[in-house]
């Protein structure tokens, strides 16, 4: 097998005894899938009885191209099915006849099993995680968490590969902007490799990238991680990323509850307490009941020393049930008229609804990195998602009151309902009462 000397480069750092995991990729062409073919392949043969993982999002397109791959690998090496390894496409294993294997893995997030159970048992010397930037953090993390078999006795670290084409998720924020900013652990590495740096792929490939959308070819072509350039788009992504690291914001001693109501389905009960513009999310439930919401809310103000006036629930059902017991709290309604449009008698910009409003006061205060907001990675994945998928509606038209889109088009973006999303623009209700004087 030929490789590029980006593939070389990346084997060396594969194999020294100081890098645990590396990224290998940014654009389309630069020999990604190969390089995570060929490493589990030589690890494999390597040491004996070992065990490797290849894993994707989706065990059939696995099956339709990694795989694939890895055969014709195997056919460059003069390795022969049947007599140097056996594929079970039962068992999802590849066995070497020196007894390692290697176990393909779909790794998409289901509801059936949200903590990754399958994976909980499992004992595995290295992995490859293709297209990596459509796995989950949790994902990753938990495969990462498996790797410690047979270790010590080959006197090797834990390794992981990540491949993938540029995005707007945890590969950007863990891997490419902190390589860019000289901010890269010493035990991670990145590696950019593009089509022009692959002398062997045929020449009609980067012509064929060539006819692709102005965005695609950013991506795809030149390897642009701040490809995105959707104008309607409300926060800037890194200032999003900033939101979880903004140390420079202090409590003010204000405190606030925003919570967005769910007792069961696909959305969820989220509960924030606000100390100044610090969000600490609290509560993140997926199944609750009507008195264990009102007993939730109530605890929090209680134990946070947060009062009923300064509480905010969304007005949906669960919202007027909560006004009823809890006297005083504020209910929001998202549909009703902006707070105010005119302001020492200059007519600013008109919303169309509270909800909208309070939306674009929430990118503003996001993207002058004024917020801060304390969660767990997962949550932290889904806020950086959801806070991406706020956009402005109707942007090519000027006459219009402005308005962000409709909840049911960012559930068809990230497919889930944008729950953090509405919890954290609530808290922006009492900003905009403050601010206009209410």
């Amino acid at each position: 097998m030929k490789l590029t000397k980006k593939q070389t480069l990346a084997l060396d750092i594969l194999e020294n005894n100081i890098t645990n995991e590396l990224l290998f990729g940014g654009g389309a062409g630069g020999g990604k899938t190969a390089l995570g073919c060929y490493w589990q392949l030589k690890r494999r043969l390597k040491y004996k009885n070992t065990r490797g993982l290849i894993g994707r999002t989706v065990l059939k397109t696995l099956k339709e191209t990694t795989l694939v791959s890895f055969f014709q690998i195997c056919k460059l090496q003069d390795l022969k099915s049947g007599i140097h390894y056996k594929y079970n496409g039962q068992s999802n294993q590849i066995e070497f006849f020196n007894g390692s294997i290697i176990l393909l893995k779909d790794l998409a997030t289901y509801p059936s099993d949200p903590n990754f159970d399958e994976l909980g048992s499992l004992e595995i010397t290295d992995a490859f995680i293709d297209e990596a930037n459509q796995v989950s953090t949790k994902a990753k993390n938990i495969v990462k968490s498996r790797i410690r078999f047979r270790l010590d006795e080959n006197n090797i670290i834990p390794k992981i590969l990540y491949t993938c084409n540029p995005a707007k998720n945890w590969v950007y924020s863990e891997f490419f902007k902190p390589n860019k900013e000289n901010k890269l652990e010493e035990n991670r590495k990145f590696i950019q490799a593009l089509v022009n740096d692959n002398p062997f792929i045929s020449n009609y490939y980067r012509e064929n990238l060539l006819t692709l959308d102005k965005n695609s070819i950013e991506r795809l072509l030149y390897g642009n991680w701040d490809y995105d350039s959707d104008p309607s788009v409300l926060c800037e992504y890194d200032a999003i990323l900033d939101c979880f690291t903004n140390d420079h914001i202090k409590p003010t001693g204000e405190k606030y509850i925003s919570a967005d109501l769910a007792m069961q389905g696909r959305d969820k009960f989220i509960a924030g307490c606000w100390d100044g513009l610090i969000c600490n999310i609290k509560i993140d439930q997926s199944i609750s009941t009507g008195k264990s919401i009102e007993n939730d809310i109530k605890n929090l103000m209680i134990n946070n020393h947060i009062s009923h006036s300064h509480t905010i629930v969304d007005s949906d059902g669960l919202g007027a049930y909560l006004e009823s017991y809890l006297n005083n709290i504020k209910t929001f309604h998202g549909g009703s008229k902006p707070i105010n449009k005119v302001k020492d008698n200059f007519k600013l910009f008109e919303y169309n609804n509270l909800k909208s409003e309070c939306a674009f006061k929430l990118a503003e205060l996001i993207n002058k990195r004024m917020i801060k907001i304390i969660c767990n990675d997962e949550q932290k994945e889904h806020i950086i998602e959801e806070l991406g998928c706020l956009k402005k509606d109707n942007i090519d038209n000027d006459t219009s009151k402005i308005c962000i889109i409709k909840k049911e088009k960012m559930k068809e973006i990230i497919q889930r309902s944008p729950d953090y999303l509405d919890m954290l623009l609530m808290r922006m209700y009492f900003e905009l009462k403050q601010e206009f004087g209410f």
